[in-house]
């Protein structure tokens, strides 16, 4: 999710035939039945194919539970960012927009023009990008010492 910037609502329904490997994007369907192509870098790609090449099932979604493999629902991708997020290092609650937020703040501190990021976030509105893109407080003071 972080490497795409995708909504959990995306993310979940996804197919595994929808992954093309060679130009690591995925179209996905977003708010209002929009389709846009969002992108994944080398280590989503290393980790996406591990896990794909774990499972032994037949189902064509490309994220499962594991018993009895069907497709994860929002509130079970929702439950398990949750979990991962107790366990990692930090130990801090992570949600999967918090995910959609830093990725957008990512691209904003590496450079990224906010019409970029607009698009790869599929926002018809820059304002709405806006929200998502916070500067930290390093590139804040990058941006003061340039223009002050």
């Amino acid at each position: 999710m972080y490497s795409s910037g995708c909504r959990i609502g995306e993310i979940v329904l996804l197919n595994k035939n929808d992954i093309n490997w060679s130009n690591h994007l995925v179209i996905v369907r977003g708010k209002g039945d929009k389709e846009r192509e969002v992108y994944f870098n080398i280590r989503a790609e290393i980790w996406l194919f591990r896990y794909l090449n774990e499972r032994h099932d037949e189902d064509p979604a490309l994220f499962v539970t594991e018993r009895a493999p069907r497709r994860l629902s929002i509130a079970q991708t929702r439950h398990i960012i949750k979990e991962v997020s107790l366990h990692a290092e930090f130990n801090k609650k992570i949600s999967p927009h918090q995910l959609r937020h830093s990725y957008a703040t990512h691209l904003m501190d590496n450079g990224a023009p906010i019409e970029v990021i607009q698009s790869l976030l599929g926002h018809e509105k820059s304002e709405t990008t806006r929200i998502y893109a916070k500067l930290s407080g390093k590139q804040r003071q990058d941006q003061y010492c340039k223009y002050f």
